[in-house]
């Protein structure tokens, strides 16, 4: 059907009634319709806000859109005719999720769904059926709105009543005549959805895997109350239009009602503390946060409760990026929570704000003299003794006296004097219960041993898992999938209605202790209706362990299957490796399987606690893909999404497509360092056109941001590694300063391979390179030291501290040269004691390349041995997202890392193929290439490398007894190549070419 190529819209934009973009709302539309009379060629376009489902006649067809600024929404398109029913009714069905909130992968638009089905008719003449106020709109009133963010990051967790919503909505056949018709909202491009593009890579996979085992089965009996507030959203009405993070100071208070005419033992529990959170103050008395037991950010703290009113007042003061609190009370008296305002409305909890008294959205790159003064006003609130700076104006004064008397109140009436910052919490921003502070705090877990019969609910067979009953308790399973995992959980079993199903992921276990998933509600709800059923999970998660707690079950319930949908960018695994160290394998495996996992619509950082597109993370994943994948498709689909964020800031953010403005300033170099390397890699000219006015464009943003000295001084997120480098938020950065160099330096190259026109600028960039790079040999390099320093404080002041990282940066700018360059050479083999070391996988990565560049192929390979080996020691089937942490030398098992697996971390997956096989471009496009392997103390390898047109390039080698080396090729007949033995080796080559 060629004339269906591009949809020509018809339809329109409908939406529900009520909000026009509600907080966490799914919504449901159905449309029949009557097919040809004859086998029909159909293809159905859709898109919505934020995501949607698709069913034709029952049959799950796809989910979308793929992740896009909303001013060029994307649309998807399926051929849909083989699902479609010649002469008879037919239904198409779509489930929308509208977040009603930004996350760091959405910015809110409002909610929508337009979808078009064109199809020929008997006659051949096209007919369509879109979306209009034909079609049929529905709540899901099974799903609860006031589940809980599942972080910053994300959106919703997922809280499903399955009794009060018929899953069969989706079938041709169910009785829709009680759902109200959809509401026109506008035509296709009407705002916010300016441009509705079409999706520019395939669809994502779906590959079913289960677990590997049961690991466990536990008795449990759960704390009576736990909540999760998104204290952000209320704070500041209406900041759900963006993700930046708020800097306040305020309270939370609320009654706890103690019932049963005695005094009771009870523990408060705040199983995440965030970095806002500042303690309590119960009945008067005040629990600063150190008065609280802690394990890691759990904070526990035992009171005594009094008959009737208990006042609780929890303080804030801090920054709060919207990553919840979540709060727990264990008792064994009843008790209730109850609002300190008499009369609530029909939305209102039993929790109040007080305050802020003080308050900024912070922006790191719009940090002005009025952001410090507040910053400092919120910290001195926060501060327990009472000394106050003379300097204060009487205004701050007042607000901090006022703001530490709340501190002082003992019960309820007193706080009239504050009726002016009183605010009740509305229900929508307190969580039901969470499945996560459930997971974490317990009032009792009693292991028991597993029965072998449990093991059925990983076997891909009909037989279920018989999930025992316990009195007075809950029973737990953790599942095992064997591996990191991300994707859709789907599960079918038989229940009584009403029974409770929770389902919490998290990604490491080791000798029965749980790593939990700190402020990721990574969690889903669901609450069975009567008999058999099953479900599927519209929300993406990432995990290796999955816990299954049964909650209020009096009949055992019987599990017939729990799995995943495997999602990610399609790709066929092209890139091979194998060598005579196992132990390498392994790590090129992990490598792999990280990358692959971490490939979604675009590149994410970690397919479990954020799944965003960090820019300048995609740099290195971009060549780790190149060399496992070939995954170019992907990589220019994420080098075009950043110039959208022009609108937040013209030096462009460092995640994207966000509703969090941000500034790394590292990430937008590496994102032009990254066009000019996909440029090389595929030689596409056209795209280099099309990019080549935003790079031109946030380049000449950053130039302006050169001082007297001629050095890069920014306000900014000054980030490279997690490491206790000096990198401050204002001034000059030598890491920073030396990347620009780079920057400009791949700019003019860009610029010169183009077209001639843009001579000129390219050497304007080349010039602006070597005076910057002369700049930073003037004013950061330390004679005494003999080294780079950090950086230079925006008082003037140089910093006293050297890190390897500035080191490594200096080295592969190419800034240091003769006994400069000498200097640091040494450095990458002995690196001084004093000096910061790297402190992430990310990292590595340059150090990497620059000891490649220095010729030391070998210390590359057994710093990979040593740091990766670790993460295969200790059970990764990921790559870790930093190294674990240490005391005397030895590894803390219960720090390891945060996320297990973040593809910043797969740098193997690239250093193996490009070095130990040797396959490298000679030219753009790859026409031309050089294979030159690397011994590295091996006695064997081989693998192959992914062409970006077609084919790959296969390598074998090994060394005789004697250390001669065989080298054979084999690489497609259009591909020249240049071989060379190692140096110091003899040796034959072969090469063999493919028709």
């Amino acid at each position: 059907m060629r004339e269906l190529e591009e949809t020509k819209w018809k339809a329109q934009w409908i939406w529900g009634e009520g909000e026009e973009s509600p907080r966490n709302a799914w919504w449901c539309f159905r449309k029949t319709f009557t097919c040809p009379d004859q086998n029909p060629e159909g293809r159905l376009s859709i898109t919505a806000d934020s995501r949607y489902v698709l069913y034709v006649n029952g049959v799950r067809v796809g989910r979308g859109p793929v992740r896009s600024w909303p001013f060029e929404l994307a649309y998807d398109t399926y051929d849909v005719g083989y699902l479609m029913k010649p002469g008879q009714l037919n239904t198409i069905a779509v489930l929308v999720q509208h977040f009603g909130v930004s996350t760091f992968y959405y910015v809110r638009g409002r909610g929508g769904l337009l979808a078009q089905l064109d199809f020929k008719a008997k006659d051949g003449s096209l007919q369509t059926v879109g979306t209009d106020d034909s079609w049929k709109a529905s709540r899901h009133l099974g799903q609860d709105p006031r589940a809980q963010r599942m972080s910053c990051q994300h959106a919703f967790a997922e809280r499903i009543d399955a009794g009060r919503w018929d899953e069969s909505w989706v079938q041709h056949g169910y009785e829709d005549s009680e759902w109200k018709g959809a509401r026109i909202i506008g035509p296709a491009g009407m705002a916010p959805w300016h441009d509705v593009m079409p999706r520019d890579i395939p669809p994502l996979t779906e590959e079913t895997v289960y677990p590997k085992r049961v690991a466990s089965l536990s008795r449990t009996v759960p704390v009576p109350w736990t909540a999760c507030f998104d204290l952000r959203n209320h704070m500041f009405p209406g900041c759900e239009d963006h993700a930046n993070a708020y800097v306040y100071a305020g309270f939370m208070a609320t009654r706890i009602v103690l019932f049963g005419g005695a005094a009771a033992q009870a523990v408060l529990g705040f199983p995440y503390a965030p970095p806002l959170w500042n303690g309590v103050i119960m009945n008067g008395v005040h629990y600063p946060k150190g008065a609280f037991r802690s394990n890691k950010s759990e904070k526990y703290l035992d009171v005594e409760l009094q008959p009737g009113d208990n006042l609780l007042i929890i303080e804030l003061a801090g920054s709060d990026h919207g990553r919840g609190l979540f709060m727990a009370i264990d008792c064994d008296q009843p008790f209730a929570l109850r609002s300190t305002i008499d009369i609530l409305k029909d939305n209102e909890s039993p929790f109040v704000s007080i305050g802020p008294f003080e308050g900024y959205e912070y922006i790191d790159h719009q940090y002005d003299q009025t952001a410090k003064s507040k910053q400092r006003l919120i910290e001195l609130c926060a501060r327990a003794d009472g000394h106050l700076p003379d300097d204060l104006t009487t205004s701050d004064r007042r607000i901090i006296e006022e703001f530490r008397a709340v501190r002082q109140i003992t019960d309820c009436s007193e706080l009239s004097r504050f009726n002016s910052f009183l605010r009740p919490v509305a229900l929508d921003y307190v969580s039901r219960e969470s499945v996560l502070a459930l997971a974490m705090m317990k009032k009792q877990s009693e292991p028991i041993a597993l029965p072998k019969q449990l093991q059925n609910a990983v076997m891909a067979h009909s037989i279920p898992a018989v999930i025992p009953v316990y009195d007075k308790a809950d029973t737990e399973l953790i599942m095992d999938f064997g591996r990191q995992i991300s994707g859709y959980i789907t599960f079918e079993l038989e229940a009584e209605e009403g029974t409770i199903i929770d389902l919490y992921g998290f990604e490491h276990m080791r000798d029965g202790w749980i790593q939990h998933t700190y402020y990721l509600e990574n969690s889903l709800r669901y609450v069975c209706r009567q008999g058999r059923q099953q479900y599927t999970s519209p929300v993406r998660r990432g995990f290796r362990y999955l816990m299954v707690t049964v909650r209020g079950a009096t009949t055992p319930v019987k599990l017939y299957s729990l799995r995943a949908e495997l999602s990610h960018f399609p790709v066929a695994e092209i890139g091979q490796f194998q060598c005579s160290d196992p132990l390498l394998n392994d790590i090129w495996e992990i490598s792999r399987h990280t990358t692959k996992l971490c490939m979604e619509d675009t590149f994410v950082d970690c397919p479990a606690y954020e799944q965003t597109f960090w820019v300048g993370d995609s740099r290195n994943e971009a060549l780790i893909g190149y060399y496992l994948f070939g995954a170019e498709e992907l990589v220019k689909r994420c080098l075009e999404l950043v110039p959208g964020s022009k609108s937040q800031t013209p030096l462009y953010a460092d995640q994207v497509p966000s509703g969090w403005s941000s500034v790394i300033p590292n990430w937008t170099f590496f994102w032009i360092q990254a066009c000019q390397e996909y440029v090389e890699r595929t030689g596409d000219l056209i795209f280099a056109e099309t990019i080549w006015p935003h790079i031109e464009y946030t380049l000449d943003h950053y130039l302006v941001h050169l001082n007297e000295q001629g050095l890069l001084y920014m306000n900014a997120w000054n980030f490279l590694d997690w490491a206790p480098m000096d990198q401050p938020r204002e001034g000059i950065v030598s890491h920073q300063n030396m990347f620009l160099v780079k920057a400009l330096r791949y700019a003019a190259q860009l610029a010169h391979d183009l077209c001639k026109k843009d001579a000129e600028k390219a050497d304007l960039y080349t010039k602006s390179a070597e005076a910057l790079a002369a700049a930073i040999q003037t004013h950061l390099w330390s004679e005494q030291e003999g080294a780079y320093l950090d950086c230079i404080h925006a008082d003037g002041r140089r910093s006293s501290v050297f890190s390897m990282q500035t080191q490594v940066v200096a080295y592969l700018c190419g800034l240091a040269e003769g006994g400069r360059k000498e200097r640091l050479e040494r450095y990458l083999l002995e690196p001084p004691a004093h000096f910061v070391p790297i402190g992430s996988p990310f990292m590595s990565f340059f150090y990497y390349e620059a000891l490649v560049n220095a010729g030391l192929h070998k210390q590359m390979i057994d710093d990979i041995r040593q740091q990766y080996g670790t993460m295969v020691e200790y059970g990764a089937t990921a790559c870790w997202e930093m190294y674990p942490k240490r005391t005397d030398g030895r590894i803390i098992p219960t720090e390891l890392t945060r996320s297990h697996c973040h593809a910043w971390s797969a740098a193997p997956g690239y250093f193996l193929g490009a070095h130990v096989l040797g396959v490298k471009a000679k030219r753009s496009g790859w026409n031309q290439i050089a294979v030159e392997p690397k011994v590295c103390g091996l006695s064997w390898a081989r693998g192959s490398v992914p062409l970006p047109r077609e084919g790959a390039v296969d390598v074998a080698w090994r060394l005789d007894d004697k250390g001669n080396m065989q080298l054979q090729i084999w690489l497609p007949e259009q591909v020249d190549v240049e071989a060379r033995l190692p140096d110091g080796v003899q040796g034959t080559v072969e090469i063999y070419r493919i028709g």
